[in-house]
């Protein structure tokens, strides 16, 4: 520790230099911290996934709906527990203001609640939701956003046009869930659910027919979900409207994988920028190292061994690192908290549950700008290790 005022002073000496090695660094786990956050959002919203739960759609896209008498046929299949309809609404408080968005589906309640434990409901709230036929459920976080509480009346306007029935939709908030964390990790508490028949018998009154955009489906064992799924879609494979099933899971994977190998790119932007900021740090570092030969010369002459002046070079090294990921982190926690209200951004990521910087992610980014300064000053620190005292005064 004695030597520590010694490494600061020399940090403070070219205070430029130092700053703004400090704050590429910063850069550098500041965009390590944000990606690894986005990845970690998109491996638990796969994680929420049921093993035992298959999803029903349209064959040609999810733009499609399918006939409301598919769900009996589905229902009656071997191994097929229960079945429920579940239509995307798209519903939006104002329809000009996108940043307001939050996950809204159309649910048949009572099977749909059923084959999803995960949303925690007390029995009340279960039978006060089943009874209301304006009633819906919403998530913990989306009511915290919008400061909503049980009993509110909200309205929400669809962006789809077979859903637009002239006027906002008004719903009465029975419930607000939350979600089971310990079992079912990266369950999505920001979405809000309401019953079919309500939006059905809207559409209904225009003259229109709603139809069901996916089906969920329980089955009893999740190993002939394989199985199951080829049963299904060879109900309706000479049908008019032949349909798609997978498994939850490979449902999510599938819009995830429409940007490609996410996980691959994201991490390769990292390694890039890792790189350049180590290249960089390395520079800095021998230029600091060329500009007090002198120094280490007397150093050496004096007696302190090529070991501790090695040392002294790493822990400067050790410093920058550090303050940079401390800095990094504090910037990433920042942004990571700002990106949901960021237009266009927010909306990809709105329905991502739990987006934060995380214990984990933090710590690997620390330990990520340690390493990087380490390894940027372990070759000048070596060279000042192995030079020898008449070599550097011949350079003065």
């Amino acid at each position: 520790m004695k030597f520590v005022p010694f490494i600061l002073k020399h940090l403070k000496r070219n205070w430029i230099r130092t700053t703004s090695t400090v704050l590429a660094m910063a850069v550098c786990i500041f965009l390590f911290c944000t990606l690894q956050t986005l990845i970690a959002a998109v491996t638990w919203n796969l994680k929420s996934s049921g093993a035992s739960r298959l999803n029903t759609r349209h064959n040609v896209s999810l733009v499609f709906n399918m006939p409301n008498s598919y769900e009996a046929r589905i229902a009656a299949l071997p191994g097929v527990k229960r079945v429920a309809a579940a239509n995307w609404f798209g519903g939006q408080r104002d329809i000009n203001k996108p940043r307001d968005f939050f996950p809204n589906m159309a649910v048949e309640a009572e099977n749909f609640l059923a084959m999803y434990p995960e949303y925690l409901l007390t029995p009340e709230q279960k039978q006060r939701f089943f009874n209301d036929l304006r009633g819906c459920i919403v998530g913990k976080s989306t009511a915290e956003k919008f400061h909503w509480k049980e009993g509110d009346t909200i309205q929400l306007e669809s962006i789809i046009p077979p859903y637009r029935v002239g006027k906002p939709f008004e719903f009465v908030i029975d419930a607000i869930y939350d979600t089971d964390q310990v079992h079912y990790p990266g369950t999505n508490d920001s979405a809000m659910f309401f019953h079919y028949k309500y939006l059905d018998e809207a559409a209904k009154g225009l003259g229109r027919h709603v139809g069901v955009g996916m089906y969920r489906v329980e089955i009893n064992d999740p190993k002939q979900a394989g199985a199951i799924s080829k049963a299904i879609d060879a109900l309706f494979e000479n049908s008019d409207t032949q349909t798609h099933t997978e498994t939850e899971q490979a449902f999510r994977a599938g819009f995830i994988s429409l940007a490609g190998n996410l996980a691959l790119l994201l991490n390769g932007i990292g390694v890039a920028v890792m790189f350049t900021i180590l290249l960089v740090t390395a520079n800095t570092m021998s230029m600091a190292i060329r500009e007090r030969r002198t120094e280490i010369a007397v150093l050496k002459t004096l007696g302190y061994p090529s070991g501790l002046v090695m040392a002294l070079v790493l822990g400067e090294a050790l410093v920058m690192g550090a303050l940079g990921g401390a800095v990094g982190i504090v910037l990433g926690r920042g942004m990571i908290k700002a990106l949901p209200h960021i237009p266009f951004i927010g909306d990809a990521v709105a329905g991502f549950p739990n987006l934060g910087l995380s214990f984990s992610v933090g710590s690997l980014g620390m330990g990520v700008a340690v390493f990087l300064g380490l390894a940027a000053g372990f070759i000048p620190a070596f060279l000042a290790y192995r030079a020898r005292v008449t070599e550097l005064l011949r350079q003065v």
